[in-house]
């Protein structure tokens, strides 16, 4: 049984940092790939940024680029998300999931994820 546990969340002003954790259990999971995905009130799910298992590539989205990073720790089966310079636009319920070995769009596409976390909430206020 896999689980994917999400922490982190919380509010914080515009220009603040937080950094989300997402533990892992029940498979392995060096060479999984991990994603994060948000989800804002009246929209739809969207991708946020991914990390490949063997090799640790990571991607993310156009809109955070330069401001979150995606990182893993396979000692402690955990991979972060650190989210500075956070913006209002980024409120939104931020999920963790769990994929196989994926490549290309397939990183990016919801339905390539295996597992998913309960979600933890995420609010910028201006």
């Amino acid at each position: 049984q896999v689980q994917l546990v999400e922490s982190g969340g919380g509010s914080v002003q515009a220009g603040g940092s937080l950094r989300l954790s997402c533990a892992a259990s029940g498979r392995t999971f060096s060479s999984s790939t991990m994603g994060w995905f948000r989800q804002a009130p009246g929209k739809d799910r969207e991708f946020v940024g991914a990390i490949r298992g063997r090799g640790g590539s990571t991607y993310h989205a156009d809109s955070v680029k330069g401001r979150f990073t995606i990182s893993r720790d396979y000692a402690k089966n955990t991979v972060y998300l650190q989210m500075n310079s956070l913006k209002p636009e980024d409120t939104a319920v931020y999920y963790c999931a769990l994929g196989g070995i994926l490549y290309g769009d397939y990183l990016s596409t919801e339905g390539s994820y295996d597992y998913w976390g309960q979600g933890t909430q995420v609010t910028v206020s201006s």
